[in-house]
């Protein structure tokens, strides 16, 4: 029996015995490696038998599996390997699907070991280049099984650790060995991503709950350096630098979609991890897409919980600051444009209590207190946002910003909010303070560009509004734009020092377009400083913020005229304040004579006029000895010390006109532009600011439209304008339309049932008519122009009235072409 044994096997296929040869009698023992190098030259002789040593190979770790002989198996997916590293042949593709088999039928296994020896032989195999391509290769049961071991739940934590390491590394794989090969399928497909992507972000989640317990990094040993988290942001950073233009949105979905189903938009500190991981791995010229979902995302979530929106958008502010060295995007508006609806909505939400406008007992509430923190996110997003762009752009934004503000008399309409008037002047402000962020550490070289007319007029009329809150927001934006050289900072606290050296200003020459712009402007920003001055709810703020825009006006736009114009603008403030008629306060009269008081102590020491300088400096000391509620030390303070009454503020206390007058003619400045008292000019601008209702002011643009008209003396007295006329004018224009549509009616019934003579004879009445007006035309047009006695003198002196066509005139040959 033995020798017909001997026989057998001696007639057994060569690549049969040479792989019985690498299994040793034990399997401890390993590989036999003297027989594995002659199967491994016996594959690279004869690479027609490689699918056959495959195939065998598979087949016995197939039983080896089964019968729970796991280092046999252990040996078999070495020596598979092995020949794997080693080959590179034509045939190699037969030899990889045995290859699969075996792991796959490896990672099917419910014990861990199995599992991970699996991954580890699938991880070598991705980095393998193979030479030929496939085209029936599918892993799809791949990326099912790696992602179902990225959620491993197994009892041990060790274990449990390195069936999910194994899974992310076999992710890994996949993605390697399918990204580039286009014959493979499509590893972008939400079908996978869906599957990729939560897998690794679970990893990632799961090892921030675990960061804390986890030892300082002068205890960790090699082996902690290896963490899931680690593998899992290197594998996610891989997986979207590997991304090309049209896949960042189906690798981007997929993140979304899990911080909603796992709620992880309210503590940010995740999600904005994430997102910081995606922007710097993705290539930057890639950077607007993910800001544009993210945009979107905001859009769908508009109903959701404040919390929930504030997340997003403080996701949307740390990916607009990387975008930075990117780009932003060719949708810029429409950025802005979504975060100024998000701004919209939440003022809705926040007076109306609802998602849906009405106050069920089945709707959710809203507390106020996180749509307001959801309101200053967005805010503080749309000034990131503008912080990345070059300053056309943000030019252009500031604009589209301003043509959304409702400005009485300029912009008509109103934003659309359900709440009314107290809605409109929410989003009023909110949009203001988005246009301060805008503007913070704008730089301009042109004034002209920077505020066109367009923009500064509907700007300044919200300045004389009623609302303080309304008024300080454009004094800041103002400043901010006029503001080139960082002085603004130094104007921060009103004072009457002796030596303004100290604030270290930096003046530079005014430029030609600096002097166009404050000819065009001048009076404008003047008149409202002083009406600025004249609110009765002005505050400390305020009073601050329009002293810093004087000092601002002096040191960047002043030319020798804006100087005297300042002075005089200065002195009619103190006029302002010692008069009785305009009922303003105490505070506020103590308040103008103290910035009256300042600004005059600054402008003289930069005009640099000894007899100036010394007039202001002796009016400053008298009032410190008597009345130091003039001076700014004693009225912006926290709790000013002032009089009941300001009745005998007279003599040595004030700055006389005539006298800085006579000092400054001295010195070359305009005596007669000096000695004209300031006196602002009060528009129909001014009227239109202060009035709430829109009726009223159309009303007053009509009346203001027919009083100006240059034909006031030959028209007859407008009609006015109310109620019942427009009412009348709508019901008439309803009546005009069905009367014509009654003539049209009977036109059409007309040329249907009457007889053909009467149709020819109404068309020829109608024919005659035409060509009759046509004669006289063209009567009229070939007729010479009269002579001056009114006939055509002939020759002899005779009068001819008969007129000469023009196509029997006779042109001279250069007049004919």
């Amino acid at each position: 029996m033995t020798g017909v044994c001997g026989c057998c096997g001696a007639l057994r296929p060569r690549y049969k015995r040479l792989v019985d040869n690498i299994f040793p009698e034990d399997p401890e023992d390993g590989l036999v490696k003297a027989n594995m190098e002659k199967l491994t030259f016996y594959a690279l002789s004869a690479p027609e038998k490689l699918d056959r040593i495959g195939g065998y190979l598979s087949e016995r770790l197939s039983r080896d599996v089964a019968r729970h002989r796991y280092g046999y198996v252990c040996i078999a997916m070495e020596a598979l390997d092995q020949l794997l590293m080693a080959c590179h042949c034509q045939t190699i593709n037969l030899f990889v699907e045995s290859f699969l088999k075996m792991v796959r039928k490896l990672l099917e296994s419910d014990k861990p070991s199995l599992q991970i020896l699996g991954t580890n032989s699938f991880v070598k195999f991705a980095n393998i280049e193979e030479d030929t391509p496939s085209y029936h290769r599918s892993y799809d049961f791949f990326v099912s099984r790696f992602s179902e071991m990225c959620h491993s739940s197994y009892e041990d934590p060790d274990i449990r650790t390195k069936i999910r390491m194994a899974g992310i590394k076999g992710l890994q794989g996949v993605v390697r060995k399918t990204v580039n090969d286009e014959l493979q399928a499509n590893i972008w497909d939400p079908q996978h991503m869906d599957k990729i992507v939560p897998s690794l972000l679970f990893n990632l989640q799961s090892g921030e709950r675990t960061e804390s317990r986890s030892p300082s990094p002068l205890q960790a040993s090699e082996k902690e350096k290896e963490s899931p988290v680690e593998l899992t942001e290197r594998c996610f950073r891989e997986l979207l630098g590997r991304a090309a233009y049209g896949n960042i949105k189906n690798a981007v979905t997929p993140v979304l979609m899990h911080l909603d189903n796992h709620s992880l938009w309210e503590g940010k500190t995740f999600a904005v991890r994430c997102f910081k991981i995606i922007m710097y791995s993705i290539q930057s010229q890639h950077s607007h897409l993910v800001i544009q979902q993210l945009l979107g995302h905001l859009d769908a979530n508009s109903k959701n919980s404040a919390t929930v929106r504030a997340g997003i958008v403080e996701v949307l502010l740390e990916a607009a600051a990387i975008a930075a060295s990117g780009s932003v995007g060719p949708t810029v508006l429409e950025v802005f444009n979504t975060l100024l609806r998000q701004l919209r909505l939440s003022v809705d939400y926040e007076l109306t209590g609802s998602y849906d406008g009405s106050t069920n007992i089945g709707t959710k509430i809203i507390k106020a207190h996180e749509e307001r923190q959801l309101q200053e996110a967005v805010i503080k997003t749309i000034g990131s946002f503008a912080n990345t762009l070059p300053t056309y752009q943000r030019s252009e934004v500031m604009f589209f910003i301003m043509g959304k503000i409702s400005v009485p008399g300029v912009h008509l309409a109103l934003p659309s909010t359900s709440s009314g008037a107290e809605g409109t002047r929410m989003i009023q402000v909110m949009l203001l303070k988005s246009l301060v962020q805008v503007t913070a550490g704008y730089q301009t070289t042109n004034m002209l560009t920077a505020l066109p007319t367009s923009f500064l007029e509907p700007l300044l009329s919200l300045s004389l509004t009623e609302d303080p809150e309304v008024r300080l927001l454009v004094l800041q934006i103002l400043l901010s734009l006029i503001d080139r050289h960082d002085n603004r900072p130094k104007f921060s606290n009103i004072s009457s020092i002796s030596g303004i050296s100290v604030l270290k200003l930096k003046v530079d020459k005014c430029s030609r377009q600096d002097n166009l712009f404050m000819k065009k402007h001048g009076q404008q920003l003047y008149r409202h400083i002083y009406l600025g001055c004249k609110e009765q709810s002005s505050d400390r703020q305020h009073y601050e913020s329009l002293f810093a825009l004087l000092g601002l006006l002096s040191v960047e736009l002043a030319n020798e005229e804006v100087v005297v114009d300042l002075i005089r603008l200065t002195l009619a403030l103190q006029d302002l304040a010692l008069s009785t008629d305009e009922g303003l306060p105490v505070y506020n009269r103590c308040a103008v004579h103290a910035l009256a008081a300042a600004y005059l102590n600054l402008i003289c020491q930069l005009t640099t006029v000894p007899a100036f300088c010394q007039h202001i400096h002796e009016v400053i000391e008298v009032r410190q000895k008597e009345s130091p509620h003039l001076l700014p030390e004693d009225v912006f303070v926290d709790n000013p010390k002032l009089p009941s009454s300001l009745e005998k503020v007279e003599g040595d206390v004030l700055f006389l006109q005539s006298k800085i007058t006579e000092v400054l003619g001295g010195s070359g400045y305009n005596t007669e532009r000096l000695a004209t008292p300031y006196v602002p000019q009060f528009t129909d601008e001014d009227r239109l600011s202060k009035r709430k209702s829109i009726g009223e002011t159309i009303s007053l643009q009509v009346e203001v439209e027919s009083r100006n008209s240059p034909e006031k003396e030959e028209r007859t007295p407008a009609e006015e304008i109310t109620f019942e006329t427009l009412k009348n004018a709508i019901v008439d224009s309803v009546g005009m339309e069905e009367q014509e549509r009654e003539r049209r009616r009977q036109v059409v019934e007309k040329f249907q049932k009457a007889p053909f003579e009467e149709i020819a004879a109404h068309c020829g009445a109608r024919a005659t008519l035409l060509q009759s007006k046509l004669n006289q035309i063209f009567e009229i047009t070939i007729r010479p122009p009269p002579s001056p006695s009114g006939t055509i003198s002939s020759g002899y002196g005779q009068s001819q009235n008969r007129s000469v066509p023009i196509y029997e005139m006779k042109f001279p040959d250069l007049c004919v072409y």
